[in-house]
C-alpha cells in the first residue's frame, strides 16, 4: 500500500519561505519519478517540480529560481524547499509518485495536498 503524506504548508508573508515534504510509504521509492503539482484557487493543477530516481529535476517556469526540489531516498522522503513566496503561489499543494525505470507497479499515487497562503 503505497501512501504519501504532505507536510509544512500555512500562510505566510510575500516573499517569506516554506518548506513542504511528502513522505511517502511502500517501496520502491527510489526508483520512482516523483513530483509535486499544485492548484490554485480557480485553476487547473499544474506541475510545479519534478525530480527522477537519478536526482534530475525540472522546474515549472513560474517557480525557476525560487523553488528547488530534493528527494531522501532513505527517509522516502521528497522536499520543496520554496523561497521568495508570491501571492500568486497560493495553492494547495499535492504530492504524487510516478513509476520510474525498473518499477513493476504502473500506477501513479497522489498525496492528500497541504495548503500555501501567500498574504500579508
Amino acid at each position: 500500500q503505497v501512501q504519501l503524506v504532505e507536510s509544512g504548508g500555512g500562510l505566510v508573508q510575500p516573499g517569506g519561505s516554506l518548506r513542504l515534504s511528502c513522505a511517502a510509504s511502500g517501496s520502491a521509492f527510489s526508483i520512482n519519478l516523483m513530483g509535486w503539482y499544485r492548484e490554485g484557487p480557480g485553476k487547473q493543477r499544474e506541475l510545479v517540480a519534478r525530480i527522477t530516481a537519478g536526482g534530475r529535476t525540472n522546474y515549472a517556469d513560474s517557480v525557476k529560481g525560487r523553488f528547488t526540489i530534493s528527494r531522501d531516498n532513505a527517509k522516502k522522503t521528497v522536499y520543496l524547499q520554496m523561497n521568495s513566496l508570491k501571492p500568486e503561489d497560493t495553492a494547495v499543494y499535492y504530492c504524487k509518485r510516478s513509476p520510474g525505470p525498473g518499477s513493476i507497479d504502473p500506477r501513479e499515487y497522489w498525496g492528500q495536498g497541504t495548503q500555501v497562503t501567500v498574504s500579508s
